[in-house]
């Protein structure tokens, strides 16, 4: 399949990017972030944690926190094929390896900190396979595009990627949720008109 093949290709490239070149990729990425109006005036955000070859994302979190915005990451319940959205405030003690080995919050954190996802105002969301027009693969386990129609439908949509995952176009299916931008180190792209400020 056209899809499945695309993801293993475009993953395998972004694998075999070395580690202090993903670094310097990712810290691109968060300064051409950083300047989104959209990403500037969100007050809450949804962060995924990165893993493995991802668009490192732990710099950001700790950026956000800072900046004192509230930040919530993922908890994959694998059982209810869903995300859980848990507000962290220090990354350091409160995150521990999860669901395939991803950084998620402790169960302590996941009792006392899970939120409520239509409070959230943008979705950093990763993924394999990006378009210019907002078109997005995950891998394969459709986890955000619940997330993001059944749970915040109303948050914005900011996916990260590199330029090596970006191609001309993604060849998408009914359930596929689109992104409202998408930023790589080479560029910022607005996909979908942003009418309403948050």
């Amino acid at each position: 399949m056209k899809r499945n093949r695309l993801r293993k290709e475009r993953l395998a490239e972004r694998d075999l990017l070395k580690v202090s070149l993903r670094r310097n990729k990712s810290e691109q990425i968060q300064t051409r972030l950083l300047e989104q109006p959209v990403f500037v005036h969100a007050k809450h955000l949804f962060i995924y944690v990165h893993f493995r070859s991802e668009v490192e994302t732990l710099a950001l979190i700790e950026h956000c926190l800072a900046a004192r915005k509230i930040v919530s990451v993922p908890v994959t319940l694998r059982k209810e094929s869903r995300l859980l959205a848990v507000q962290i405030t220090d990354p350091a003690t409160q995150l521990k390896p999860g669901c395939f080995g991803i950084l998620e919050p402790t169960e302590k954190q996941i009792v006392r900190a899970t939120i409520d996802p239509t409070k959230i105002n943008a979705v950093l969301v990763p993924g394999s396979v990006f378009d210019p027009g907002g078109g997005r693969l995950g891998y394969g386990g459709g986890y955000y595009d619940r997330f993001l129609t059944q749970n915040a439908p109303q948050a914005r949509r900011i996916g990260l990627a590199y330029a090596l995952q970006m191609i001309e176009q993604v060849p998408m299916e009914a359930h596929d949720q689109y992104m409202d931008i998408i930023i790589t180190e080479q560029q910022a792209y607005t996909c979908r008109t942003l009418e309403k400020e948050i």
